[in-house]
C-alpha cells in the first residue's frame, strides 16, 4: 500500500524480496485489480517524483516493489496474470474504501511506454478505461539528462556529440522490428534515443489513436515543479482522488552533471525548433522551454 516510507535495502536482499513478493502475487492474480492510471513518460522528466508523490496519498496503492512493471514494453509475453500480480487485491481495495470513504486507485509508471510504438495499442486492449499521464520536459535538457543517465548505468560510452550523430544509424529499423515482433527488445531504441524521445508530438499522436483526450493528462515538467502543489492538485483531480497537499516535494532520481557542450546545445536547439512549434499548436499552449 502506498503512503508507507520506502526503506532502501541492500540490492541482493531487495531483489530476493521482490521475487518472493511477485511469486505470492502471481499465485493470487485472480483476486487482483488492474491499474487505473499509467505514468507513461517522458524519461528524465520527473515521473519517478510524481509516482512517489502519489504513493503518499492514502487512496493510492503502488505496484509491488518499485514504480513500474514494464509489462507493456518489456514483459508483455509474460501474460495478464503476471501483470495483475503487481497490483492490490480487490479485498484491499474494499478495505481502503471502507476506511477512507473513497475508492482505492492504483497504477504504475514506465517512461519507455511513451516511446515504444507497440505500447498504446497493447494498453487500449488490456485496460481500455485506464488514465494516462505524460510529463514533458524541455527536449534539449531531457536529451542531455538521459545521456548522463545512460552513461552512468553503462549503456553509453560515446561522447554526447558522437551519440547524437550516431543516433539515426543506431535506431534505424528498430521501430519497425518492435512492431513486427512482440518478443524483440531494442537496447538502442530504449537507451540511445536521446533526440527521438524529445519528438513528443509523434508519440502523443500515437497515444491519441487509442486513448481519448479526456483520459489523458499532459503536464509540463518545468511548470509542475515550479508550482508542485498546484500541479499535484491537478493530477489528483484528474484521477478522481481527494485533495491532499504534501507540503514538501523533493525531486527523486535527479543527477548532477557538467554543462552541455555548446555544439550539442546548438544542434538540439535547431533539431527541436519546428517540432516544438507543432507540439505547442497541438497542446494549445506553449511550454517554458528554451528550445
Amino acid at each position: 500500500m502506498a503512503g508507507r516510507s520506502e526503506t532502501r535495502l541492500p540490492d541482493p536482499v531487495r531483489k530476493a524480496a521482490k521475487r518472493a513478493g511477485q511469486r505470492v502475487a502471481l499465485a493470487t492474480s485472480g483476486m487482483r485489480v488492474l491499474p487505473d492510471f499509467l505514468i507513461v513518460g517522458a524519461q528524465r522528466a520527473g515521473t519517478t517524483s510524481l509516482y512517489r508523490y502519489l504513493a503518499e496519498h492514502p487512496n493510492v496503492a503502488r505496484v509491488v516493489m518499485g514504480k513500474g512493471a514494464h509489462y507493456f514494453d518489456e514483459n508483455y509475453l509474460r501474460g495478464l496474470d503476471w501483470y495483475r500480480g503487481h497490483f492490490p487485491t480487490r479485498g484491499t481495495a474494499r478495505r481502503v474504501e471502507r476506511k477512507t470513504g473513497h475508492p482505492l486507485v492504483t497504477g504504475e509508471g514506465a517512461p519507455y511506454y511513451l516511446l515504444h510504438p507497440a505500447v498504446p495499442e497493447r494498453v487500449a486492449a488490456t485496460v481500455p478505461q485506464v488514465r494516462i499521464i505524460a510529463m514533458l520536459r524541455d527536449p534539449v535538457e531531457r536529451a542531455y539528462s538521459q545521456y548522463q543517465h545512460e552513461k552512468a548505468r553503462g549503456y553509453e560510452d560515446l561522447s554526447f556529440e558522437d551519440a547524437l550523430a550516431a543516433e539515426p544509424e543506431r535506431l534505424a529499423g528498430e521501430r519497425e522490428r518492435l512492431l513486427a515482433d512482440p518478443s524483440y527488445e531494442s537496447q538502442s531504441f530504449q537507451h540511445h534515443s536521446y533526440a527521438t524521445r524529445g519528438l513528443y508530438l509523434d508519440q502523443l499522436r500515437a497515444w491519441a489513436q487509442h486513448v481519448p483526450s479526456e483520459r489523458t493528462l499532459i503536464l509540463g515538467s518545468e511548470e509542475f515543479f515550479a508550482e508542485p502543489d498546484a500541479g499535484f492538485a491537478r493530477v489528483l483531480a484528474f484521477l478522481g482522488l481527494p485533495p491532499r497537499s504534501l507540503g514538501e516535494y523533493g525531486k527523486h532520481n535527479a543527477r548532477r552533471y557538467t554543462d552541455m557542450p555548446p555544439a550539442a546545445l546548438e544542434r538540439l536547439l535547431e533539431t527541436f525548433r519546428e517540432p516544438n512549434r507543432a507540439l505547442f499548436s497541438f497542446l494549445g499552449r506553449e511550454c517554458a522551454w528554451r528550445s
